[in-house]
Parts: structure tokens; sequence; C-alpha cells
């Protein structure tokens, strides 16, 4: 898997949690429509600058959009599939599969 792709995917979930359309945050981040989109879908090779632009507008760190990626194909890294598959969901649902996870751990350690 490519780092656009991964970075693509991350900045829809984001867009998608504050309810926003690529249109909306093409303004909020001063881009066009069209470029989120291809960022969105990975298409597109962009900029820290641009990448900053996106964060910014999405008021998220650029650590924070960064963070638990993996590129190596050797092995899975299975945390940053998960952490992944979590920032899909909404924020309700990342609560509840947190709950859940907190919930077997503390069940396993019992």
């Amino acid at each position: 898997m490519n780092i656009s792709y991964i970075i693509g995917e991350r900045l829809r979930s984001y867009r998608r949690q504050k309810g926003w359309s690529q249109e909306l945050l093409a303004e909020h981040a001063d881009l066009h429509a069209t470029y989120i989109g291809q960022l969105e879908r990975g298409e597109k090779n962009a900029t820290l600058e641009t990448i900053s632009k996106v964060a910014q507008a999405l008021d998220i760190s650029l650590s924070q959009l960064f963070e638990n990626i993996s590129l190596s194909e050797a092995e899975p890294d299975i945390a940053a599939q998960c952490y992944g598959l979590v920032l899909r969901q909404s924020p309700q649902d990342q609560k509840m599969l947190f709950d859940i996870l907190c919930a077997v751990i503390k069940y396993k350690e019992a």
C-alpha cells in the first residue's frame, strides 16, 4: 500500500467526521475540490505544504495524520491496520470500539 493512498484515506475519514463535503474542505484549505478528491483517492502526491494546508483546515496535526503508518510489505502491522479501521468510523463508533477493546483486555487480565 502506498503512502498517498493511506494519507488520502485518512484525509477522507477526518473530512467525513467533520461532516464536510470535498468542496467545503477545498474552500477551507484554499484548494480546488477536484484536487481534494484526487488526494483522497491517493492519485496525487501532494507537497508537504499542501498536506499542511489540508490538515490545518481539518484542525488536525501533521503528526496525527502520519502516525502509525507502516509501509513495510514484509509483515503486516496489525496495530496500524486497527488504527486505520477505527479511524474510518464515526466518533461515536470509535468510542464504542474503544470501550469494547478495554473490556476485552480487562477480561483477559482477570
